[in-house]
């Protein structure tokens, strides 16, 4: 049994790389939950293999601190924890994202980018941004 949060506020990025080795970013640009908000400003994003891409996330929120998420989805999987920050670059990054991903909060311009280096193929997902932590896969133990 998977736990949904329902004040979980997230935008859908997608991230696909064409045949001509070119990463396409193709987002749909608003979801909203109460008062908090999380905005892809941009509908698509172009960077070669070996390149580096930024994939913004704008936020609003009626908290003071916020909390940002990445994930990422590749396929039907479920979505794969990535990152989270809070108050600059303090959180927390899965060792294999460690090498090439990276994101701060900028709490002044209510962003938190997501910088993805050396970009391959295996990047090609959906990615998600999200205010608040998302469950993406625990299931009940068995007694």
């Amino acid at each position: 049994m998977y736990n949904v949060h329902k004040k979980i506020v997230f935008f859908l990025l997608l991230l696909y790389i064409t045949a001509s080795t070119h990463l396409h970013a193709v987002c749909f640009p608003e979801c909203r939950t109460q008062k908090d908000t999380v905005l892809q400003p941009k509908a698509e994003e172009m960077a070669a293999e070996d390149q580096t891409v930024t994939l913004d996330c704008h936020y609003t929120s009626t908290a003071t601190d916020v909390n940002i998420f990445w994930y990422k989805q590749e396929g039907t999987s479920r979505p794969q924890f990535i990152l989270s920050r809070f108050k600059g670059d303090k959180g927390k990054t899965e060792d294999e994202f460690k090498e090439r991903f990276s994101s701060t909060v900028n709490s002044t311009m209510k962003s938190a980018p997501l910088k993805i280096q050396e970009l391959q193929l295996s990047d090609s997902a959906v990615y998600y941004c999200a205010l608040r932590p998302t469950v993406t896969g625990s299931k009940k133990k068995e007694q």
